[in-house]
C-alpha cells in the first residue's frame, strides 16, 4: 500500500492561521484495511483547538477495498458490461468537537471515492485527473466551507 501521510500543512480557514498538523501512526478501526494516523500536535495560530485525546479524536484515516473487485463480466451477447462493481476507498478525518462544556463528540469528515473496477487498468490517467480536481477545488472552497459549516451560509 502506498498511503503514507506526513505532517499536514492545513487549508486556510477563518481564525486559524497557518495550521499545521504533526501526525503518528496509529491503529485504523478493525475491520479496516488501511491506515491511520493521529494529530499529536498543532502548529501555527489554532486557538482553542486540540490534538487528539482518548475522549476526543483527531485522527486521519484511508481505509481502502478489503475484497477488491476485478473488471466486469461482460454479456457473451452484446459485449457490455452486465453489472460493473466498484472498489471503494475512503479518507475519513475524526475530530472531537465540544457540544456542550466538557462533552466532545466525534465529527466525522469522510471522503470516499467509488472506482469502477477495471477502469484502474483501462484509464488510470482519468482516475487521475478526476481525484486531481477533486482535491484542487476542496482546497481551493476550504476556508469557504469552514465558514458554511459554521454560519450555514451557502
Amino acid at each position: 500500500m502506498t498511503i503514507s501521510i506526513t505532517d499536514i500543512t492545513g487549508g486556510a480557514q477563518t481564525g486559524l492561521t497557518s495550521p499545521t498538523y504533526t501526525i503518528v501512526a496509529d491503529t485504523p478501526p478493525p475491520g479496516t484495511k488501511g491506515k491511520q494516523y493521529a494529530v499529536s500536535a498543532l502548529g501555527g495560530t489554532q486557538s482553542g483547538v486540540e490534538a487528539n485525546a482518548i475522549g476526543r479524536p483527531f485522527t486521519v484515516t484511508y481505509s481502502g477495498p478489503v475484497t477488491p473487485k476485478g473488471p466486469p463480466v461482460t454479456s457473451v451477447t452484446t459485449g457490455q458490461p452486465i453489472a460493473v462493481p466498484r472498489n471503494t476507498h475512503k479518507l475519513i478525518v475524526r475530530k472531537g468537537v465540544e457540544v456542550v462544556t466538557g462533552y466532545f463528540v466525534p465529527m466525522n469528515i469522510t471522503i470516499q471515492i467509488d472506482v469502477p473496477a477495471g477502469a484502474e487498468i483501462k484509464d488510470p490517467e482519468s482516475i487521475r485527473a478526476g481525484l486531481s480536481a477533486a482535491v484542487g477545488a476542496l482546497g481551493q472552497i476550504s476556508s469557504g466551507l469552514g465558514d458554511t459549516l459554521v454560519t450555514g451560509t451557502i
